[in-house]
Order: structure tokens, then C-alpha cells, then sequence
């Protein structure tokens, strides 16, 4: 989904609700009960930040999922979720969004570092850091940001056809940007 609408990315930019976007995102639907036992949360409170997103049509009902009426399912109408910030030019919503995505990517970061020690070996083998300087053009800039963007789509889509119990949560980010050394 292309966010383009200054109101869905202030919806998305709140840390729970990406959180619980991130969730139906890998674990596929869910009710209020099933996300809140998962985040720790109040079931009152994940309902009230499902709304919002439901408002924004970053999730959906899945009436299909629920066993009677009362029940209610969410899902995610689209995998992904993006956004140029030039499209905001001028609006602090794309600045707070950006400023709470990067602190997002930092917490996680900054939390596998904390566990990898204890982690499994073959996991703390595989994961990887790497960083590169470059001299490029703005267009190759967005090339890069393409291949990039269809190398992770290539990779989950490996993972949804073949739902192996090996498979478990990976977070992977990049980032490229102007910068002096």
C-alpha cells in the first residue's frame, strides 16, 4: 500500500499500532484478545488502536475468520506499507513518521544485540550487519531502494509459500541516504 494521505501515516506512525501491523503482517489475522496477550496490552486498548487503523484502511474484518457474531477478526488488506516523504513536503506528520520508524529499527536493533549471545549458534552466524559509502546519483540512489525493495519482497514470498517450522521472525532494514563521513 503507498501511503499518500497525511491522516493513514499519522495512523501507522503511532509504535503500538505499527507494532500490531507488524503482527497481522507475520502471524496473519487476529482478534483484539490474541494481539493484546502478545503485546501485554489491554484488549480495550488494542481494539480502540484497531479502529484507528481500520479508519485509516491500513486493517480490515475478516467476518469470515469469526466463529459468531461477537467475534472479531482484523487482517491487513496489503503486505506492505510505504511512503515517499517528499509527497509530505512541509507536513511534521512525515517527520514524526520517519522519527518513529528509525526508533522502531534502533529498538530492535538495539534488542537483538542484547539476546544474541544466548541466541541459538546458527542464528548468531546468519545475522548480519554491513554499512557501505558510495558516491551515486540520485537515480541510482533509487535504483538501489528498488532492487532493495524487491530482494525483501523475493524473500517473503519464499517464506509464505513454504510456511517451514524453521522459519521464525526476521527484522531487516535499510537505509541510504546523502551523508558526509
Amino acid at each position: 500500500m503507498e501511503v499518500r494521505d497525511s491522516q493513514v501515516l499519522a495512523a501507522m506512525s503511532h509504535p503500538l499500532r505499527r507494532r500490531l501491523l507488524d503482527m497481522l503482517k507475520l502471524d496473519g489475522p487476529a482478534t483484539a484478545s490474541v494481539l493484546a496477550e502478545k503485546t501485554g496490552q489491554a484488549v480495550g486498548n488494542v481494539s480502540h488502536h484497531l479502529k484507528v487503523l481500520s479508519g485509516a484502511g491500513l486493517v480490515v474484518e475478516a467476518p469470515e475468520l469469526a466463529r459468531d457474531r461477537r467475534e472479531r477478526w482484523w487482517r491487513r488488506p496489503s503486505d506492505t506499507l510505504s511512503w515517499v516523504t517528499s509527497d509530505f513536503a512541509g507536513d511534521p506528520v512525515a517527520e514524526v513518521a520517519e522519527a518513529v520508524s528509525l526508533d522502531r529499527q534502533t529498538t530492535l536493533s538495539r534488542a537483538w544485540l542484547s539476546e544474541m549471545e544466548t541466541a541459538p549458534k546458527e542464528w548468531r552466524d546468519a545475522w548480519f550487519s554491513t554499512d557501505a559509502w558510495m558516491r551515486l546519483t540520485p537515480a541510482e540512489l533509487a535504483e538501489l531502494n528498488d532492487r532493495m525493495t524487491a530482494l525483501f519482497q523475493e524473500f517473503g514470498a519464499k517464506a509464505a509459500s513454504d510456511p517451514s517450522t524453521e522459519r521464525l521472525p526476521v527484522f531487516v532494514f535499510g537505509r541510504g541516504f546523502r551523508a558526509q563521513p
